[in-house]
């Protein structure tokens, strides 16, 4: 069986949304921080690659998320993250096409959407605290729910404007 195969018969068992162009396989990973990861995988000559945007590049402390990102991939198996052009965060993960099976392709995507939903506070929370902290004020001010903003408490300027 090709690989692509083996990525279609993995897709197939999670019960999860997915599609296919030529080589490259889709699937939306659901989460709990992260409600939805969109993840890639593309089948090459010699190896499945895993891409999966994780955040848009941080507004702040980029050297702080950044340096929390290397050391976060130091306790990660199989995905590891990355940045590109813009700094945009994603997780990347490889499988060698030799000898591939379903479960080594369903424990990677299982890696790589665990580290996407355990990770994703932590960064929104470094990059984006300004802006979580206007969100709370604005929200306070109308008379919006702030249920969403729960996990970012810590940054919750309270009643004030």
């Amino acid at each position: 069986m090709g690989a692509a195969a083996v990525v279609q018969e993995a897709l197939e068992g999670l019960g999860l949304k997915w599609g296919r162009r030529g080589d490259t396989f889709t699937v939306s990973l659901p989460g709990e921080h992260k409600l939805a990861t969109e993840c890639a995988l593309e089948v090459g000559a010699h190896s499945v690659q895993l891409r999966a945007f994780v955040a848009r590049a941080p507004e702040q402390d980029a050297d702080r998320v950044h340096r929390w990102l290397l050391e976060r991939n130091l306790r990660l198996g199989g995905v590891a993250f990355c940045v590109d052009h813009l700094g945009d965060v994603y997780l990347v993960g490889r499988l060698p096409v030799g000898g591939l099976v379903a479960d080594s392709v369903d424990q990677l995507l299982g890696a790589l959407a665990e580290t996407a939903d355990s990770s994703f506070d932590t960064i929104v929370g470094l990059g984006f605290a300004d802006s979580i902290r206007r969100e709370w004020a604005w929200r306070r001010a109308r008379g919006e729910s702030t249920r969403n903003l729960e996990a970012f408490s810590r940054l919750d300027p309270g009643d004030a404007p």
